[in-house]
């Protein structure tokens, strides 16, 4: 097979594998947009899901679904380190400037009060380089998202922001990925915001991606928070969208897969789309005709498995510390009589177990490697691995 006719590279084709079987969640959406744009009451929408799942992919089409409606968009992905204000303030004023509203005046108010939320985290006695500069020429307005009380301001911002698009007759969409990152005082603020968006009917929603557990951060936050999101869990693909997510790119390159050879990716994948795209194009490369078979698959492998061993699995093992890859390693021995690739949660004392240690001293190990995101806690006393098959590839390492 051509590899530079790769259908499954990154960035190739106009649908990536990882929008296969995501229709329900397309067309969700554009009843919420739809929604939105006559007036009525909709929640903000949060996507959760292991790493992997196509999430982000996923939070882009959607993003291109409100462009195409004329809406106002920006885009942030959540950091750690990071406050909410400064990436907020960029995603917004790209919103702002989307609307195109005719009347500049009532524009540059509304810019104004954005430059002044932003500028707020630095003080007024910053230095020049730790300033935002977004490029808006209006200078910041006073007296209004800039209390410094981040609920407050944030409050007063998107109802700015969400009387501009009503005098338009259009919608604003922040998109958040990572949005478990956010720290606890922005994800209280930006609930406020949404409670108070949503019980003012503007024009405004928030769509977050995460990881599983993000629900339980936004409720741990506000108690309300169930009744302002609307929830929808990412899965692994079922047999018949992974086996449209390989047969439709092949089939525009005049090629395809056999009943095995799809069986065989489908084994090999577990119909997770970043697995998916990865064993494809390993395929695709190595495949010496059309159609492709299982034992295509079999022979590509082993060059698939130690591309992600690579920059899927050892990227994210690198970033942990003996201690932590000990902890790590231990839950994949313990997940092994629950699920063999240790996607299902096990309980920290069977991990405290395998290492011959109690709990509590391991709760330095556990407490940075959720924060790193590499493991996530869904209920007390459990954890699980964030990244799918990541157990296997822990055992396969001794």
């Amino acid at each position: 097979m051509d590899p530079v006719r790769n259908p499954y590279a990154p960035g190739a084709g106009q649908r990536p594998p990882e929008l296969a079987g995501r229709d329900e969640q397309l067309a969700a959406f554009d009843v919420v947009l739809e929604r939105v744009a006559r007036g009525r009451a909709e929640r903000s929408l949060v996507l959760t899901g292991l790493r992997g799942v196509g999430k982000t992919v996923l939070l882009n089409a959607l993003r291109g679904a409100a462009v195409r409606r004329g809406w106002g968009t920006g885009k942030l992905e959540a950091r750690p380190d990071q406050p909410l204000r400064r990436p907020l303030s960029s995603a917004l004023h790209q919103a702002v400037r989307e609307l195109g509203h005719p009347e500049e005046d009532e524009r540059d108010q509304v810019l104004g009060v954005l430059r002044a939320f932003a500028e707020r985290e630095a003080g007024k006695d910053a230095k020049l380089r730790d300033r935002w500069s977004p490029g808006i020429d209006v200078p910041p307005a006073r007296g209004r998202a800039d209390s410094g009380d981040i609920e407050i301001d944030l409050v007063e911002l998107l109802g700015d922001v969400g009387g501009l698009a009503q005098d338009v007759g259009k919608g604003v969409a922040v998109f958040i990925d990572e949005m478990q990152d956010l720290g606890p005082a922005d994800v209280s603020a930006l609930c406020a915001a949404c409670h108070e968006i949503s019980q003012s009917g503007l024009p405004v929603i928030v769509v977050g991606a995460g990881l599983p557990h993000l629900p339980a951060v936004l409720s741990a936050s506000k108690s309300y928070s169930e009744r302002l999101f609307s929830y929808q869990r990412i899965d692994r693909l079922s047999r018949d969208a992974a086996d449209r997510a390989l047969a439709a790119p092949a089939a525009e390159e005049d090629a395809e897969f056999t009943p095995e050879g799809l069986e065989a990716m489908y084994a090999a994948t577990g119909g997770y789309p970043y697995f998916i795209q990865a064993y494809g194009k390993t395929v695709w490369d190595l495949a010496p005709r059309s159609p492709i078979t299982a034992e295509d698959v079999e022979v590509a492998a082993p060059e698939a498995e130690r591309e992600l061993a690579v920059g899927f699995f050892g990227s994210r093992y690198e970033r942990a510390t003996p201690a932590e890859r000990d902890y790590l390693r231990a839950m994949a021995d313990a997940a092994l009589g629950e699920e063999t690739d240790a996607v299902g949660a096990v309980a920290t004392a069977d991990v405290a177990a395998v290492l011959g240690k109690k709990p509590q001293s391991l709760s330095p190990a556990r407490d940075a490697l959720l924060k790193k995101g590499l493991i996530y806690s869904g209920e007390r006393g459990r954890i699980a691995f964030t990244v799918p098959h990541f157990g296997r590839y822990l055992l396969g390492q001794e």
